[in-house]
């Protein structure tokens, strides 16, 4: 597939090879090896069992609910979940993990290879690789700013369920892992595998950045921990990749490591030298039996899934004639396409499209909302569509009602009736206003009949300003016409 990004260093091209890491929280109740709770924002250390305070002879206990959130996940992304699958312990050093290794899996994940398709929005389709998915435990919180001299350890998500998903390599820029990550939390949220929010760490990257020149062999990586937002994710990739580029530019060699990214100097730092698989010396956990997943358990779980986003899509596409970015931004927010099919309900689906994706969303964004919190229905945006489409208002005053229903909740109509914001739909009217316009502009006239037609629209702006927006476009232009061109001519 061509089109992905390039950087153009000093001494030529240099492709980036990016995968992702992904780690989404499984939506359940209480922990992976443990009943203590998993809710955002409780006060520090009051969600931690003996199992994760790692107390002496507490064993984990294997949470079903997760294991299940697992493979609904790995039959979303359509790969092979697979029917054995082991618990391994990674050993190393974890400050706010007490029992000093985690809980996860190398060898036999629950998950095996799938994929994702990627749209972009240059019309591009990338198809990314998805190599395993792994449930493993989450560590605790570290927090440094409650002392000058001390640091101190919050556990509630130290054993929290983690959905651990590895794309293969096959990202080439970061506006394409910032639309796979788009895409992998939009599917996740659909089938309510995990809430996707990023900003309480439910949901967190880490991406693997290398660069070579276009065609060549595999650079050295490093890996970018815990972004937590597409944005930074973007960057981060972009501000790594062009580090590696000048390193190696200047003859020296890119090592692989593990590193930061600093959202305030936008620069990536140097955490620790990045270890390979045999450094954790995983080995079966002793405490766990390997999993055993029957057929008729992944069947039923199969068939719990709701219709997934791509398959939204594509029905939105070939019912609503909806283009195929429109389509995508629709299904990539919870609830957007519920929202679209309500208010298209006898309307065009282009043009309510239209109107979400711009108008709603930028509103929205600007507000710091999500969809739920929207002060404009459904069935009020398709009204206010409606009035379009009935010739009752213009595109023009139709945004003016739109913000007045942002700011206020009321309906269309009744903003319509209180402010006599209907279109001027009588011809004698129109007829005054462009007689008026043409009267008061003998230039722009003398021009026109000299050839220089595109003065006719000009004319149209005139004969609206005059009559604020409200005279009806398309007769404007056509009475326009006729009084210019009584013969039909031009």
């Amino acid at each position: 597939m061509t089109g992905a990004r390039t950087i153009v260093g000093a001494t030529g091209e240099w492709e980036l090879v990016i995968g992702l890491e992904v780690h989404a929280q499984a939506a359940t109740r209480s922990k992976l090896f443990s009943g203590a709770a998993t809710a955002f924002g409780a006060e520090p250390n009051v969600q931690v069992s003996l199992v994760d305070a790692a107390m002496p002879g507490m064993l984990p206990v294997i949470n079903g609910a997760a294991v299940d959130q697992a493979i609904r996940t790995g039959l979303a992304l359509g790969a092979e979940v697979n029917r054995f699958s082991v618990f391994d312990r990674k050993n190393y050093f974890y400050p706010d993990l007490p029992q000093g290794y985690q809980i996860s899996q190398y060898r036999h994940p629950i998950v095996g290879a799938g994929e994702l398709r990627v749209d972009l929005p240059d019309g591009r389709t990338r198809v990314v690789g998805i190599e395993r998915l792994h449930l493993e435990q989450d560590a605790g919180k570290l927090v440094h700013d409650r002392s000058a001299t001390d640091s101190h350890v919050d556990l509630n998500r130290a054993g929290i369920p983690l959905m651990e998903i590895v794309s293969r390599p096959d990202l080439r820029d970061w506006e394409e892992a910032g639309a796979y990550l788009r895409k992998l939390r939009a599917l996740l949220r659909a089938i309510g595998s995990c809430d996707g929010n990023m900003e309480q760490g439910s949901l967190r990257a880490d991406a693997n950045v290398s660069v070579r020149r276009p065609g060549a062999p595999l650079g050295t990586r490093c890996e970018l921990k815990n972004l937590n937002s597409v944005r930074f994710l973007m960057r981060a990739i972009e501000v790594e990749a062009r580090r590696q580029v000048g390193i190696i530019e200047a003859g020296e060699a890119v090592r692989q490591e593990t590193r930061l990214y600093d959202p305030q100097r936008n620069e990536t730092r140097a955490m620790r030298s990045k270890e390979d698989a045999h450094d954790y010396r995983y080995f079966p956990d002793p405490d766990l039996l390997p999993l055993s997943l029957s057929d008729a358990r992944i069947e039923r779980l199969r068939d719990s899934l709701p219709e997934l986003p791509d398959e939204i899509r594509e029905r939105l596409i070939g019912e609503y004639g909806l283009t195929p970015y429109d389509a995508s931004v629709l299904v990539a927010e919870p609830d957007a396409a519920g929202f679209f099919e309500a208010a298209a309900q006898g309307r065009s689906g282009k043009r309510v499209a239209n109107w979400i994706v711009t108008n709603l969303f930028g509103a929205l964004n600007e507000a710091e909302r999500p969809l739920a919190e929207s002060p404009v229905s459904a069935e009020a945006l398709g009204q206010l569509v409606g009035l379009i489409e009935n010739g009752t208002i213009s595109d023009r005053i139709a945004r003016d009602v739109f913000e007045e229903m942002f700011r206020t909740g009321s309906s269309p109509q009744a903003i319509v009736e209180a402010r006599g914001l209907r279109q001027i739909q009588d011809a004698d009217a129109i007829d005054a206003a462009i007689d008026a316009a043409l009267s008061a502009n003998p230039g722009q006239l003398e021009q026109y009949r000299a050839g220089k037609t595109k003065v006719l629209g000009w004319f149209v702006g005139q004969v609206m300003k005059a009559t604020r927006g409200q005279a009806n476009p398309a007769l404007v232009n056509a009475r326009l016409r006729q009084k210019l061109d009584p013969d039909g001519a031009g």
